[in-house]
């Protein structure tokens, strides 16, 4: 029985020692991509928002409440059409005062001049008086200009493109009440980072994703950039024109792909191939051959190899952690 107990022990191990080996030379499940031939495109990415050209951003210079406001969302207005008012109680008291005072002022006035007429008075006198009048109309004047900033008016000629006030608020001075401006045409206003804008460049394509339109091809053209970097974001503002037949919506956000440079006709691997400038080409022998390579234009999900591999040449993508080369290797396509 102790024979036959050993018998068994020899074999189970015999048999693990089997399964150990068969499992340890199993190939590596990995999936592969074709090299093939297409066009590599250098991108600058960059993220941007819908705006008119032609636009301006209406606020207070007051903080005071509102006690009207247009129903004009969405409508045409003119220079100086009026959108909102604001509370003049205060100062209408207080030109009234002023004007008060400025109407004594002038009757004191007279009174001196008849004084001053019959010698009863002194020149000095008659000036003082000059004086006063003159500075109560002025306190008069800049009280009547200063009115004028209760009333909010359209700077220029458009539609209100967005309402952002309403009776009983409080307007304060900086924020913005009203949108103004011509619905067409369109640009987007996009930063750039600042190692990428000596890339950029007035005329060149770009090419747009919107969520609202996830199926739609988007294009738009640099049209011009902002000198002037922002030194804490380090970015710069680009602007980019719209086509005339634009789906797109003012305050839509998309993502700008300017397109820098194209080579046709090249060999393009995804980058998900690339380990350190190399790639792992499946041999005849279904084995893992790293090899060298030279990559041009490199984009956020293809590479353009421009040495090392060949058209029709199965690469793996992506790489496995650990991978080695010569490993042996079961490749499934993903192409």
């Amino acid at each position: 029985m102790r024979h036959t107990g050993k018998i068994l022990l020899l074999l189970a191990l015999a048999a693990g020692a089997a399964g150990y080996f068969f499992l340890s030379n199993r190939p590596l499940e990995v999936r592969t991509v074709e090299v093939r031939r297409g066009r590599a495109a250098e991108i600058v990415y960059a993220s941007g928002v819908v705006e008119p050209v032609q636009w301006a951003k209406v606020s207070s210079v007051l903080r005071e409440r509102i006690v009207e406001v247009c129903n004009c969302e969405g409508q045409t207005v003119a220079p100086e059409d009026q959108l909102a008012k604001l509370d003049t109680s205060e100062p209408l008291a207080a030109l009234r005062e002023l004007e008060a005072k400025a109407a004594f002022a002038r009757q004191e006035l007279r009174r001196i001049v008849e004084l001053y007429g019959t010698g009863t008075t002194t020149r000095q006198v008659y000036d003082k008086a000059a004086a006063d009048v003159q500075a109560a109309e002025a306190a008069v004047a800049s009280q009547q200009a200063r009115l004028a900033d209760y009333t909010i008016r359209s700077p220029i000629a458009g539609v209100v493109l967005r309402r952002d006030a309403e009776v009983g608020e409080i307007a304060e001075p900086g924020a913005i009440l009203f949108w103004v401006g011509q619905p067409t045409p369109l640009q987007i206003v996009a930063e750039i980072n600042e190692e990428d804008i000596p890339k950029v460049a007035s005329g060149q394509r770009a090419l747009l994703r919107a969520d609202a339109f996830p199926q739609k091809a988007l294009e738009a053209t640099v049209s011009r950039i902002t000198p002037k970097g922002d030194p804490v974001l380090k970015t710069y503002r680009v602007y980019l024109a719209l086509p005339a037949d634009t789906p797109l919506l003012i305050g839509m956000s998309v993502d700008v792909n300017v397109v820098i440079r194209t080579v046709d006709d090249t060999l393009i691997v995804p980058t998900t191939a690339l380990v350190d400038s190399a790639v792992f080409r499946v041999a005849d022998n279904n084995r893992a051959e790293r090899v060298g390579v030279r990559t041009g234009i490199m984009s956020a999900t293809a590479a353009q190899i421009v040495e090392g591999l060949a058209e029709g040449d199965r690469v793996i993508a992506p790489v496995p952690e650990g991978l080695a080369d010569g490993a042996r290797v079961s490749a499934a396509r993903q192409d």
